[in-house]
């Protein structure tokens, strides 16, 4: 097996046919994320939320704590710095991070709680409204081609995730004097799949199949994508959810890192059963991920 991260046109994926249809298969079963090329969303919506990103986590702490929600877990809003432990560690990761969703109605499940308002920065919650839609419709068309790798229909998992907990996330991890180079620990993403915006920052390393950890590092031009806990657990193995960590390469460097990934949930009344197994009972996504959150501290 290569060492190299593929890369993969997402124009040449929705043409369905079979020899990208075997790439993709190849890049999810060989090494569980690849880089998407040719996804079509505006680098200019990409730059902005990068822009409010830093707008948002440089307001007064003060401010920022008034829009954490630690009794919803996080799940929407402000979680502060050190509070997000990777499962199995003891030491916090070094970051702060917002969690933003869909614009729900009575057609979702009313577990999937309501955004956070941030009146304190005019535009924010607009546009990062778009940038989620435009995030979750293309996750929605990879899936689909997902969905032929594993001898599917396209529109398999189309139910499950149009009115589904999916979220964006944005991370800051702040400059520190600390000398733990781990600003994000070993972990797995427990969703269906990750899409990661790109940003040409360092620090992001993925584990391949051999154990040997690969940097990543993408443009706008470019994501990443990776398998999650779900996936894994639908599948039975046969998609490995992917290990990944942030890590600072140079310990006296004092600059902010700025991320944001997209986690594609399905709804929470989702069955997380085997695809390949009609007996499989499953777990409730909403109990998947509730058992997860307080696995990593978020309660």
């Amino acid at each position: 097996m290569s060492n190299v991260i593929p890369k993969l046109s997402l124009h040449d994926l929705l043409q369905n046919d079979q020899p990208s249809i075997n790439l993709l298969s190849e890049a999810l079963e060989n090494h569980g994320f690849f880089v998407l090329t040719d996804h079509g969303i505006s680098n200019d919506l990409f730059k902005e939320a990068y822009h409010f990103s830093e707008k948002f986590f440089n307001l007064e702490l003060a401010i920022k704590n008034k829009l954490s929600h630690p009794e919803k877990a996080g799940a929407r809003g402000y979680t502060p710095f050190g509070k997000e432990t990777a499962l199995g560690e003891t030491v916090p990761d070094l970051k702060e991070f917002w969690h933003h969703g869909p614009v729900i109605d009575d057609s979702y499940d009313r577990r999937i709680m309501s955004n956070v308002d941030v009146s304190d920065l005019e535009g924010f919650d607009e546009l990062f409204d778009q940038l989620f839609n435009e995030m979750k419709h293309l996750g929605m068309k990879l899936l689909s081609s997902i969905s032929l790798t594993l001898d599917k229909p396209e529109n398999f998992f189309d139910s499950k995730v149009e009115k589904g907990n999916s979220l964006l996330r944005l991370i800051h991890y702040p400059p520190s004097d600390n000398e733990n180079m781990f600003r994000a620990r070993e972990h797995e993403d427990i969703n269906l799949i990750t899409l990661l915006i790109g940003a040409d920052e360092p620090g992001l390393e993925v584990k391949d199949k051999s154990g040997n950890w690969l940097p990543v590092s993408s443009s706008f031009n470019e994501i990443v994508c990776n398998i999650g806990d779900m996936m894994q657990l639908i599948t039975d193995g046969k998609l490995k959810s992917t290990p990944h960590r942030v890590v600072k390469y140079n310990l006296d460097e004092k600059r902010s890192r700025y991320s944001i990934p997209f986690f594609l949930h399905p709804s929470p009344d989702t069955m997380l059963s085997s695809i390949y197994d009609e007996s499989d009972k499953g777990v409730l996504a909403h109990d998947f991920l509730d058992e997860r959150l307080r696995a990593i501290k978020l309660y």
